[in-house]
């Protein structure tokens, strides 16, 4: 018998706390709920499953409430902060996946993984952070918090002053064989949630937290070629990827090919702010070997793996 296909399907924190709820948790479990009921498409296409998930309003709601309570409660850092959204977040899709399961009659095997990640302490994102994550502050206190802290914190559009940290590219997950194992017991895994927690590899292979976030959509691809995946997933906010976006000139694509994305992707096209870490991390999983990428939205994902819908990246 061979095995199952494996399928790594990411996608962003906003599937639970999008932008016009406040994020309470009866409302995170709700969506979680919804999107399981999404996700069961892979199962019935026969796919074993490995989700992940971003995390940018639930860390930031994290970092309010340490930044509210920091006067009682003495703040962590941001790689605990991260650590804290894996595992708040892995327990609410895991238990919208198992209850979705059971009520289908199957059997619930779900595990989610704290999962850290190994970055460059050399990678250029250090030098000149740009990644904005946290409460707005006034400028006294953010004068105080750069200086006891040594944060780089800069002026946002009129609406007050906010950290700003790096975004390195992931190197290592290091957590790969127990996801592996978990996989092939048939488990859905839920890992590296928010892109994982950043470490860096110091002297006798010692582990140190850092100050910064991954973005999930590459490590995500980086998971899926380490784990010869069958089958690349990104879940965003429209039903396909389209060029000259959001104008006149709007135009949806069914299928493009590496060569095509990379000339879209110099030509503008793919913005890094929405689009173009997708396509990229896309790429970078079919360069190394990967067969298929989809993009697309959670609403249009059971039309979009039976090829009625999303756009596909093929090598």
């Amino acid at each position: 018998m061979g095995r199952k296909p494996l399928a790594v399907v990411a996608f962003g924190g906003n599937a639970l706390h999008p932008p016009d709820e406040r994020g309470t948790q009866r409302e995170q479990l709700r969506n979680a709920s919804r999107a399981a009921r999404r996700l069961m498409a892979f199962l019935r296409a026969g796919y074993r499953l490995l989700v992940v998930h971003g995390n940018g309003p639930q860390v930031g709601s994290i970092l309010i409430q340490m930044e509210e309570a920091s006067t009682k409660v003495p703040p962590f850092s941001l790689d605990v902060a991260v650590a804290m959204s894996q595992g708040s977040m892995g327990y609410m899709i895991g238990l919208a996946l198992h209850n979705r399961m059971t009520r289908l009659g199957w059997t619930a095997r779900v595990a989610c993984v704290l999962t850290v990640v190994i970055v460059d302490e050399n990678d250029p994102a250090f030098i000149q952070p740009t990644k904005p994550i946290g409460p707005f502050f006034t400028a006294y206190r953010a004068s105080v918090l750069a200086r006891k802290k040594r944060w780089t914190i800069v002026e946002d559009a009129g609406r007050g002053y906010r950290r700003v940290v790096a975004s390195p590219r992931p190197r290592e997950v290091l957590n790969l064989e127990a996801i592996q194992a978990l996989l092939d017991q048939d488990y859905i895994v839920i890992a590296a949630g928010g892109g994982g927690i950043p470490v860096i590899r110091m002297e006798r292979g010692l582990l140190r937290g850092v100050e910064a976030v991954i973005d999930k959509d590459y490590t995500s691809g980086l998971l899926a070629s380490r784990l010869r995946a069958d089958l690349f997933v990104i879940l965003t906010g429209v039903p396909r990827v389209a060029l000259y976006y959001n104008t006149p000139r709007q135009q949806w694509l069914d299928q493009m090919s590496v060569p095509e994305a990379e000339r879209y992707m110099q030509a503008g096209h793919f913005p890094a702010g929405s689009m173009g870490p997708k396509v990229e991390a896309a790429i970078e999983y079919l360069r190394s070997g990967g067969t298929s990428v989809l993009i697309t939205s959670i609403e249009a994902l059971p039309q979009a793996l039976k090829g009625k819908n999303g756009t596909r990246i093929v090598p």
